[in-house]
């Protein structure tokens, strides 16, 4: 039994297991990786030391790792997957190096992160071209860095870091096609409300970010803005990548990486049942939270990306406001304790969270990237279902993803709709001409991930 578990060694578990741990609780984190880290600092004890991943990487990820292996009080599970919850036992059914195992909880927290938003680009299915984030994991975990010309593809933060930390790693991308329309820094600095204290709060994010433009420029990557209707050409022998295209310009390469920015990982409050919102501002669901993180089930809470994309500074802080809310909930503190001690993490929080309605504005996906026009265009890659079946299940009566799913399959693999269930439910609103969030979500179940016959009669 665990006063708390925590489903993640990322920014945000780490940090609430470290806060509650201080007060006294007892804390189980359940982390699929093999080491502390989470997306953003995956692999950090062992690579912090690469000259390509310098910075926050090395500095606050690597001392935030070393804080939390040191704490006592905290029961790590490294290689060890949730894949069932009972909310009314608080039973969680595992996976680990051991097989299956329950561990009993009193509060939960999902600590799950984000996940790269799909980018479905005719041909993005071929060898050759992967997500942003995918190379960077490789890149940590592995210290791979690719080979031949690489060009990347979308917009966001992400993909300048990733161009610098190649660039460092003697491999610089060639190319960055830029999707941000045209006119979009003008449209976000005149967007209304607080924008100009907004700014100057979030100067030192901007300074960071201007100076890794900078690096990647001076490293020889050129840019195209407004680069529209990509595709992914193939080999003639359609094996594999031979260069990418768009409106107005193509050029070859061996290696095409996507991004558009990143969404909560939504998977498991879903297949939960828990309430959710659509975030009109970021183009994604997110679950439905108050101040302290705390969900519609009074035995969960969400901290970090996965309630909403903030980056790893707010992820740290709103991990441990869910801790000391847990905390109080069990007992150990009262509500004027707990309250004292947030005061610090909800200014901390305010100044991490200053930038992102401007980052919001700025880098909101085309409406091709979340309803590719192109109907011959893959969405569902483990069904291989089009994006023309899913608009025609929405002509035929498929009135959201759940229902486009007994229709096509799509959503029934091995990704369980991880990377269709958005595009999906996009094409089905632009189709019957109803908003995305009327279209909902598509509503996953457990296992949370697949589990084999003979380790659930292991249970």
């Amino acid at each position: 039994m665990a006063d708390l578990a925590i489903i993640g060694a990322g920014p945000a578990g780490m940090s609430a297991a470290l806060e509650a741990a201080g007060l006294g609780l007892s804390v189980a984190v359940i982390d699929e990786q093999p080491a502390p880290g989470g997306q953003v600092f995956r692999a950090v004890e062992a690579a912090a030391a690469d000259p390509a991943l310098t910075g926050e990487y090395a500095a606050e990820g690597a001392a935030l790792a070393r804080r939390f292996r040191a704490m006592p009080g905290i029961d790590y599970r490294p290689d060890t997957t949730l894949w069932h919850a009972d909310l009314e036992s608080g039973a969680l059914s595992l996976r680990g190096p051991h097989g299956t195992a329950l561990l009993r909880a009193k509060r939960l927290l999902l600590a799950t992160g984000a996940q790269e938003r799909p980018v479905p680009v005719p041909g993005w299915t071929l060898p050759g071209v992967m997500g942003a984030g995918a190379a960077q994991i490789l890149l940590k975990q592995a210290g791979a860095v690719p080979k031949g010309r690489v060009v990347l593809a979308g917009q966001g933060p992400l993909l300048w870091l990733l161009a610098v930390q190649l660039a460092r790693a003697g491999a610089p991308p060639a190319l960055l096609l830029e999707t941000s329309a045209p006119g979009a820094l003008g449209r976000a600095l005149r967007a209304g409300g607080p924008m100009g204290r907004q700014l100057w709060n979030g100067r030192a994010m901007l300074g960071k970010g201007a100076l890794m433009m900078l690096e990647a420029r001076r490293a020889g990557m050129k840019i195209v803005r407004g680069a529209r209707r990509l595709r992914a050409q193939a080999s003639a022998d359609g094996a594999r990548l031979r260069g990418v295209s768009w409106e107005g310009g193509s050029t070859d390469c061996d290696l095409l990486l996507l991004h558009e920015g990143v969404i909560p990982s939504t998977h498991i409050t879903r297949a939960m049942g828990l309430d959710h919102q659509w975030d009109a501002a970021q183009l994604c669901w997110r679950p439905a939270l108050d101040g302290w993180g705390a969900t519609s089930h009074g035995l969960v809470a969400v901290a970090g990306d996965g309630g909403g994309i903030g980056g790893w500074q707010a992820a740290v802080r709103g991990g441990a406001l869910a801790a000391l809310d847990a905390a109080h909930r069990l007992g150990r503190i009262t509500a004027g304790e707990r309250d004292r001690r947030a005061a610090d993490h909800r200014h901390a929080l305010s100044a991490a969270l200053a930038l992102r309605p401007f980052l919001d504005r700025l880098y909101a996906p085309a409406p091709e990237v979340l309803a590719p026009r192109d109907d011959s265009t893959i969405v569902c890659r483990c069904e291989e279902i089009t994006a023309g079946e899913v608009r025609q299940a929405a002509r035929l009566g498929a009135t959201g993803p759940n229902q486009a799913k007994a229709y096509l399959r799509a959503g029934m693999g091995p990704c369980q709709g991880r990377m269709c269930g958005t595009t999906v439910a996009s094409l089905i609103a632009e189709t019957r001409g109803i908003p995305v969030e009327q279209a909902g979500a598509l509503r996953p179940r457990a296992p949370y991930k697949p589990i084999t016959v003979g380790e659930l009669a292991e249970l």
